[in-house]
């Protein structure tokens, strides 16, 4: 059974999932996708993992760099494992593109890949801002959708003095 766990954000609510010592989502509040990974059942409960969950927004919020990341599983598909992958190698401040994304991959695959299948992964992110799916724009730096919404991401870049 899950637990999940409510955090009050400066955009707005946010709700962490984990099992155990692992963090398993994290959503804002009516998001597209909110809570897919979820387990059926689950519990509002207290976790060490929400904890850590926790200090880490409270940093990323004040316009800090977390020098940490709460340890995560990843309950999806190998394809949106590798793209999570390449996004937690995404710095603060930094951005790159769909397309960017996907050459990484066909380079690892040996194969072709498309941008808009990297973005149907980057969409289904099961744990927001910690994998930050944010720092993804369109190609010549277009802003473009966004699951907690084009306005979230905005402000998340902003703080990031990305834009």
């Amino acid at each position: 059974m899950d637990c999940i766990y409510h955090y009050d954000s400066p955009l707005g609510g946010i709700t962490l999932a984990g099992g155990g010592e692992l963090l398993t989502g994290l959503w804002f509040d009516g998001q597209a996708h909110f809570g897919e990974t979820l387990s059926r059942k689950y519990t509002e409960c207290d976790l060490p993992v929400f904890a850590q969950t926790v200090r880490w927004l409270d940093l990323y919020f004040s316009g800090r760099i977390p020098d940490f990341t709460p340890p995560i599983v990843l309950r999806t598909t190998p394809f949106r494992r590798a793209v999570c992958e390449i996004l937690l190698t995404i710095p603060y401040g930094c951005t790159m593109t769909y397309g960017e994304i996907a050459d990484r991959i066909a380079r690892q695959r040996g194969s072709r890949m498309s941008a808009q299948a990297v973005g149907d992964a980057v969409g289904h992110n099961p744990v927001s801002l910690i994998i930050p799916c944010h720092r993804v724009l369109g190609a010549n730096g277009a802003l473009t959708g966004y699951a907690g919404g084009l306005d979230k991401k905005m402000q998340l870049l902003r703080l990031e003095k990305i834009l």
